[in-house]
C-alpha cells in the first residue's frame, strides 16, 4: 500500500516526530511506501509531493516545524477541490492518507472520509482545543515556552515597578494562558471562555502594588472584555473563515495605565510559542500518535483520529473529534482565580 502524509494548519513542535514514527513503523513492519504531500491540503490539490523513506526521516525527532511544510488551504473553498484531491491521489497511487492537523485540517479530513477517501487523522494544535483527546502534542512545548517567559518577566516587573502583560495564543480556548499563567505565578489570567471586567483587573493590579509586588497578567489573544468584541489586527479572514486576532495585550496596557496611573507594558509571544525543539513529553506523545496512526491504516480503520485518553491511545471518529472545540472548564478556571490579585 502507498500511504500519503500531510501536515496542515499552523506549524507545531512534534510534527516531524509523527512523520518519523509513521515511516519507521510502516515500512519495515507493514511493507508500506510513503509519499509526503507538501504544504497541507495544497499538496494533494496541486500534486506537490516529496518522497518519504527511512533516510528522509532520520534526525527528525528533536526538530521543530515540519519537513512537509504547511498551509491553511481549504479544498472545500476551492472549485472542484475535492475532485482534484481524489484524482491526484489516484494518479499517485495513494490508497490511504494520514492527515496531521488541528480542527480545520481534520475537519477537511472528516468531510473527505464522507466522500470515500481512506483517511486517518492525528491531532495537532498548541491550543489543546481538539475534542476527543485529553492532550495534543505541541501544547506542552508552548506552555513551557510561555512559562519561561513569565518567569523572566517577573524580575523586570519588580525592578521597574511595572505591570507586565503577556499575550499568548488562544483564539477560542485559553488552555495555554491557564496552564502557563498558573505555572508562572501570574496575578491574573484572562481567557476567551470568560469575559473579563477591566475594573476588576485594575483592582487586582492595585492590590498587587499595595503588597509591594509588580503584577503579571497573562491574556489569551482571544480574550474579550465584558463590553465590546475582539481587538483585531485586521479584518481579513483565512480560507476557513478565521479573522486574525491580536492587540488585546496592548489594549489592556492602555486601559490599565489610564485607570491606575501605573506603567504597563506588553510582551506578545506570538509564533515563539510554536517554534523550536519539542519538549520530551511532546516527542513522546507525537511518536505514539504516529505509531497508532499507521496501525489504524493497516487495520483499515478509516475516518478515525488518534486520541490520548489517560495514558492510552485510542481511535475515535473524526466526526466526533471535530464537531466542537474543547474549552476550559469553569471549575479549572475557578482554581486559578484563587491566586488573582
Amino acid at each position: 500500500m502507498r500511504v500519503g502524509v500531510l501536515t496542515g494548519g499552523g506549524d507545531c513542535p512534534g510534527l516531524n516526530a509523527v512523520i518519523r514514527a509513521i515511516v519507521r513503523k510502516g515500512i519495515p513492519e507493514y511493507g508500506f511506501s510513503f509519499l509526503g504531500f507538501r504544504d497541507g491540503w495544497r499538496g494533494p490539490l496541486d500534486g506537490l509531493t516529496r518522497p518519504l523513506d527511512i533516510p528522509a526521516v532520520r534526525g527528525l525527532l528533536p526538530r521543530g516545524g515540519t519537513i512537509l511544510g504547511s498551509s491553511r488551504t481549504n479544498p472545500f473553498a476551492i472549485e472542484d477541490g475535492v475532485e482534484r484531491i481524489r484524482r491526484n491521489l489516484m494518479n499517485f497511487g495513494v490508497e490511504a492518507l494520514i492527515a496531521i492537523g488541528g480542527e480545520d485540517t481534520l475537519g477537511v479530513a472528516a468531510k473527505l472520509h464522507e466522500v470515500g477517501v481512506n483517511v486517518v487523522g492525528v491531532p495537532k494544535t498548541i491550543d489543546n482545543d481538539l475534542a476527543g483527546t485529553d492532550y495534543t502534542f505541541g501544547f506542552d512545548t508552548a506552555v513551557n515556552i510561555a512559562t519561561e517567559a513569565i518567569d523572566r518577566l517577573h524580575t523586570t516587573a519588580e525592578s521597574h515597578h511595572r505591570v507586565l502583560i503577556v499575550e499568548v495564543m488562544g483564539r477560542h480556548a485559553g488552555w495555554i494562558a491557564l496552564h502557563s499563567g498558573m505555572a508562572g505565578g501570574a496575578n491574573a489570567i484572562l481567557i476567551p471562555e470568560v469575559r473579563f471586567d477591566i475594573e476588576q483587573v485594575c483592582k487586582w493590579v492595585e492590590s498587587r502594588f499595595r503588597l509591594d509586588y509588580a503584577p503579571i497578567i497573562v491574556v489569551a489573544e482571544g480574550a474579550k472584555p465584558k463590553e465590546g468584541d475582539e481587538v483585531l489586527v485586521t479584518g481579513e479572514k483565512d480560507a476557513f473563515g478565521h479573522v486574525r486576532l491580536g492587540g488585546i495585550g496592548d489594549h489592556l496596557a492602555r486601559e490599565i495605565e489610564a485607570r491606575t496611573g501605573k506603567e504597563a507594558r506588553t510582551t506578545v509571544l506570538g509564533h515563539v510559542q510554536r517554534g523550536g525543539t519539542p519538549s520530551a513529553r511532546d516527542r513522546w506523545l507525537a511518536t505514539r500518535f504516529g505509531l497508532h496512526a499507521i496501525d489504524a491504516v493497516h487495520e483499515g480503520n478509516w475516518g478515525t483520529m488518534m486520541a490520548l485518553r489517560g495514558t492510552d491511545i485510542i481511535a475515535v471518529p473524526l466526526s466526533e473529534a471535530t464537531k466542537e472545540l474543547k474549552l476550559v472548564d469553569p471549575a479549572l478556571y475557578a482554581e486559578a482565580e484563587v491566586f488573582f490579585g
